[in-house]
């Protein structure tokens, strides 16, 4: 057990939900007062669970990685975030001073593991929320057959990457999984142990890059979940572009282009000034019809 000091107004529910890429995400389980956190690490599965009682965060962990997660259960909760010189930044436009004012307490967690976010920013690329959210809840369903350490019945672990990467193709078929995400899994599902010994966002944006299958977008969900990377920006986004035209400038649809360059005043906290918009629940108006749902498992 650890227990550390927060800051003012700290929020748990917004920092640990900013760590999934999927709504849902079964892996988390994330309260106002107590939020819960299952993954794999170097020594094995383990639970994080972290409390907060006023002013207080008390860090507790389960199982043969639980010695790993308290080591950073301070990265995970997002108490190393380094908010230096963003709240100067924010002040070029009003929108942005206010939701970082009324959102000051939320912080970005680095849970330290690429391949548990990999799985659902690999389910995710161009599909809707709900048909990526079913695919990775029956893929954890498949591999993730142990229960998470700790007394938490509901979480689940991510899968075990040597599993994944020996999976043929017609396993992720009935999961609603097409092959070209399915293969583009079992690549970087083959490459986890290497990835898993990159140590800055730079060396795994490199080694992530030249993956078949991975893109700027796919990156940049990976290392702001697992490295808090303040900095990353979702290009090639179904919404984001549109979402940050349309708060920056009331202009209902954007570009990547004018995305970046409406951001670059806020260099080194792009993707915070991102997530305080989806704190806030902006989104874009939106024309014309819904994008379809598919089922794969039925073609």
């Amino acid at each position: 057990m650890r227990t550390f000091p927060t800051p003012d107004r700290y929020d748990l529910a917004g920092t640990l939900g900013g760590l999934a890429l999927i709504h849902g995400d079964p892996t988390l389980s994330v309260g106002a007062k107590v939020g819960w956190f299952a993954t794999r690490t170097p020594d094995g599965p383990g639970t994080l669970k972290l409390e907060l009682s006023g002013s207080s965060l008390t860090a507790t962990a389960f199982g043969p990685g639980a010695g790993w997660l308290l080591e950073r259960a301070d990265a995970v909760a997002g108490l190393r975030d380094d908010v230096t010189g963003f709240a100067e930044l924010a002040r070029q436009h009003p929108l942005v001073h206010r939701l970082a004012r009324e959102h000051a307490g939320r912080r970005m967690g680095a849970t330290g593991r690429v391949f548990h976010h990999l799985v659902p920013a690999v389910l995710g690329q161009k599909v809707t929320g709900k048909e990526a959210r079913d695919g990775y809840v029956r893929l954890l369903r498949h591999f993730s057959t142990d229960p998470a350490p700790g007394p938490n019945p509901r979480l689940r672990l991510p899968p075990p990457p040597e599993a994944v990467a020996a999976a043929p193709y017609w396993v992720f078929h009935p999961f609603g999984i097409e092959q070209k995400r399915a293969d583009t899994l079992r690549r970087v599902a083959a490459e986890a142990a290497r990835l898993e010994r990159c140590t800055t966002v730079a060396e795994v944006s490199a080694r992530l890059l030249s993956i078949r299958g991975v893109g700027p977008w796919t990156v940049a969900e990976v290392t702001r979940a697992a490295f808090g990377d303040a900095d990353a920006v979702s290009v090639g986004d179904y919404h984001i572009k549109n979402v940050v035209a349309y708060a920056l400038t009331g202009a209902a649809r954007g570009t990547d282009e004018h995305m970046l360059e409406l951001l670059a005043p806020y260099a080194g906290h792009r993707g915070r000034v991102c997530g305080l918009f989806a704190a806030a629940g902006i989104t874009a108006p939106k024309f014309g019809p819904r994008m379809p749902l598919r089922s794969f498992a039925t073609f």
